[in-house]
């Protein structure tokens, strides 16, 4: 039994998840920060203001003087008095003068407080009793952070100046930033994932359509396209599968004309071969007669079908290998291969000069074959001119004959795979001769043609780039 594949998660469902994991990793270190800086604040500002009111109330110790009356004050119970009743605290600021007698400690606070701390004797015995001039300790509002000064002189009683946040207040503030920033946090999230579904969806709908495109696709119909829009990558992999499509299809189609033509073609010499076969006697000459007529049957299907391989061929990228060609050697060498072909009047009427780029063997077996067409459909005697051209950086080869001539409205058909113009019967080929010469030009990135009007004779020529790329 095979495991069970695992299941995919949607690239879709992907794409939201990493954004919002990265969004959430940020927004956690923003908070964060925030957070720290506003507890970094707080605490700054908390020294900073127990700094002040010490330095304050030295500056007022050191005067010594009731500011309503201007006269000087010894009395530290006065000192303190007068100096707190100047004082004008800030929310969760207390400050607080403490005399330290036998019987009992005498407490005044100024502020608003988080509860009673005239009565926490506890509390200010535990600041007056510090070593230190500056410290933390818990009370019943919460945590404060303090500041004493003590009054120095011989009075009887000791007295101190202290003042005090209360910083878990203070740092409420920065609290109720923080869950601010936390709610827009969380809105954002909720915003960024509806936008990063609906832009995934938006992005990823072209991989869809070719996912989609992809499996409609089946040997018999290739013709779906993707549409195209924008000109970003997913708009190029559109392209791309495109012409993916574009080449399978055009490969698809070429074995089926290999196939269809080679049925077509291969159909009536079999028909042929049989049918004698069948009906053979036992006359040594109508067995000889037989033989013959099946033999030149199969030497016609051997053409045929070397034909439709070359034509099959034509469609690689090496079926033409182009290289440097001295361009009036290779037409001298055309026109001495050509008149081997039969007994005409052979004119070399024109010789391009200069080096050309292209595949010599080729393109001689392009202009032979245009050579021999012409033979088949001329008779002995009659005059056949070749020649070649050199001209703007294009090279020409053309034949020219003096047979019937082909109409107008058949010069494109006999470029066809068998293809045969009206009055020029080919008494020997299949009609793929002139399908493999344009299938040759095409090869170099170049054209052939003819021209011709009945009874005029016709000129076929073909037409390649000199450089060997296209153009």
């Amino acid at each position: 039994m095979s495991e069970p594949r695992p299941r995919r998660v949607p690239a879709r469902v992907r794409i939201m998840g990493w954004l919002l994991g990265l969004m959430v990793a940020v927004l956690g270190v923003v908070v964060l920060m925030v957070w720290q800086l506003s507890l970094t604040d707080v605490d700054n500002r908390v020294n900073r203001g127990l700094e002040q009111e010490v330095r304050e109330f030295a500056d007022f110790v050191s005067a010594g003087r009731d500011p309503r009356t201007g006269e000087p004050i010894s009395d530290p119970t006065r000192l303190l008095a007068a100096h707190l009743s100047t004082q004008y605290p800030e929310n969760n600021e207390v400050h607080a003068g403490v005399v330290v007698q036998p019987e009992r400690m005498t407490i005044r606070v100024e502020g608003n407080p988080a509860y009673d701390m005239r009565s926490d004797e506890a509390l200010f015995r535990r600041i007056v009793d510090a070593p230190a001039s500056y410290g933390d300790t818990e009370t019943e509002g919460g945590a404060i952070r303090w500041a004493k000064t003590r009054l120095s002189g011989e009075q009887i009683a000791p007295s101190y100046f202290v003042t005090a946040y209360f910083v878990g207040g203070m740092r409420a503030a920065a609290l109720s930033t923080v869950n601010i920033l936390l709610l827009v946090s969380g809105f954002g999230l909720v915003l960024a994932a509806g936008v990063a579904w609906v832009v995934a969806g938006r992005i990823l709908a072209p991989v869809r359509t070719v996912r989609q495109a992809a499996a409609e696709i089946t040997e018999h119909d290739l013709s779906r396209r993707i549409p195209v829009h924008g000109k970003d990558d997913i708009s190029a992999l559109a392209e791309q599968f495109n012409a993916m499509l574009d080449r399978l299809e055009h490969a698809f189609g070429t074995q089926r004309s290999f196939l269809d033509d080679a049925g077509h073609e291969l159909r009536t010499p079999i028909t042929i071969i049989q049918g004698h076969l069948e009906l053979m006697g036992d006359d040594p000459a109508e067995r000889a007669e037989v033989v013959r007529l099946c033999t030149d049957e199969l030497d016609r299907m051997s053409r045929i079908v070397g034909d439709l391989l070359l034509l099959a061929k034509a469609e690689r990228p090496d079926f033409v290998n182009p290289h440097e060609v001295v361009l009036h050697e290779l037409t001298s060498d055309i026109d001495a291969k050509v008149r081997a072909l039969g007994e005409r009047r052979w004119v070399l009427e024109a010789m391009g000069e200069g080096t050309v780029r292209l595949d010599e063997q080729r393109v001689t077996q392009a202009v032979v074959q245009l050579a021999q067409n012409a033979v088949q459909h001329t008779e002995p005697g009659a005059e056949i001119r070749i020649g070649s051209a050199l001209i703007d950086g294009r090279v020409s080869f053309w034949v020219t004959d003096t047979g019937p001539g082909i109409r107008a409205e058949e010069h494109e058909k006999i470029f066809q795979r068998f293809g045969r113009a009206t009055g020029r019967r080919d008494r020997v080929g299949a009609g793929l001769g002139l399908a493999i010469v344009l299938a040759i030009a095409e090869a170099h990135h170049g054209t052939a043609g003819v021209v011709s009007e009945p009874g005029r004779g016709a000129t076929f020529r073909i037409d390649l780039p000199a450089t060997g790329e296209q153009q």
